[in-house]
């Protein structure tokens, strides 16, 4: 059975939100979007950006402070099965981050966090309903770790006045993730469920970004052009939730945390062994940093190859 996945927040890595977790810079979230057929193993190359508006005033008014910051990846990540019902995917980010306000234009780039998560398939269903076709189910559940690979810099001292941390390459810390993915296809026709949970840890310097919650749920329709090709338009919305971070173990950053829903929408092509796909995503609503951070549209683009 070709597999549909969603992977999210493994934790990580990457793309877009929360603190570094809303931002896509080393704490940054990790949404996938969905995934074609493969087989027992694949690798792919990912592009991915987005931006942030932060220190903004009252009511989300610029100032003088109001900073743009841009956040563009790139990833190369893959999976491997183990037998019939384990999968161990991994991933490398690098990281290119933007910066700009009143003080002048700020560049880095380099090596983010790798990753690494296991999953486990508790159940995989092929039932042939005699009226409305084949139904298809399948339900994983996954753990992972992240590594601090990415370089943390503790002289960026916008943390002291109660600002956002994030732009850095990586969080200087192990962190660890929970992962339910849940797929269910009738007759070309799918919905795919995930739910991430990442929990983070203090690094060296005794900053902690705060733990993340990640939903989403997309709907899904394959076009069969053949055995070998297929096009899946999809739609569907991301949720995201953060707590406040802490720069010692008592001391909350105040203006750090919030929530966000996120319209997405993409598009996935698959060649034989070859895959294609790219994704939209604009904010519905977000509350995030006391109303001192705005996130705005993100996009990302994938090419896999299965063998």
């Amino acid at each position: 059975m070709k597999k549909y996945l969603v992977l999210l927040c493994l934790s990580l890595v990457s793309v877009p939100l929360l603190a570094c977790d809303i931002c896509g810079s080393g704490a940054g979230g990790g949404y996938m979007g969905l995934l074609p057929g493969f087989r027992k193993h694949f690798v792919s190359f990912r592009y991915s950006q987005n931006s942030l508006l932060s220190h903004l005033g009252s009511g989300g008014s610029s100032t003088y402070l109001t900073t743009k910051e841009r956040f563009q990846l790139l990833e190369l990540w893959g999976a491997v099965n183990l037998g019939k019902r384990f999968r161990i995917a991994g991933f490398v980010p690098v990281n290119f981050m933007e910066r700009q306000n009143g003080l002048g234009h700020f560049k880095q780039n380099g090596l983010g966090d790798v990753s690494l998560i296991g999953y486990y398939q508790l159940f995989n269903r092929d039932q042939e309903l005699k009226k409305t076709g084949r139904l298809l189910q399948s339900l994983w559940v996954g753990a992972g770790i992240k590594m601090p690979t990415g370089r943390y810099n503790p002289e960026e001292k916008n943390v002291q006045d109660g600002a956002q941390n994030t732009f850095q390459l990586g969080t200087g810390s192990l962190d660890y993730s929970l992962n339910v993915m849940y797929d269910i296809n009738l007759h070309n026709v799918g919905l795919n469920a995930n739910l991430g949970y990442r929990l983070n840890n203090a690094n060296k310097y005794d900053y902690r970004y705060g733990n993340k919650l990640t939903a989403n749920i997309l709907a899904y329709y394959k076009w069969r052009i053949s055995d070998r090709y297929s096009i899946a338009p999809n739609a569907g919305v991301l949720y995201e939730s953060a707590a406040k971070d802490h720069k010692t173990s008592d001391i909350k950053v105040w203006e750090t945390g919030g929530r966000s829903t996120m319209g997405t929408i993409g598009l996935e092509v698959s060649l034989g062994r070859i895959g294609l796909g790219m994704n939209y995503q604009t904010p519905l609503s977000q509350d995030l940093g006391e109303g001192k951070l705005k996130a705005r549209d993100r996009g990302m683009a994938y090419l896999s190859f299965s063998f």
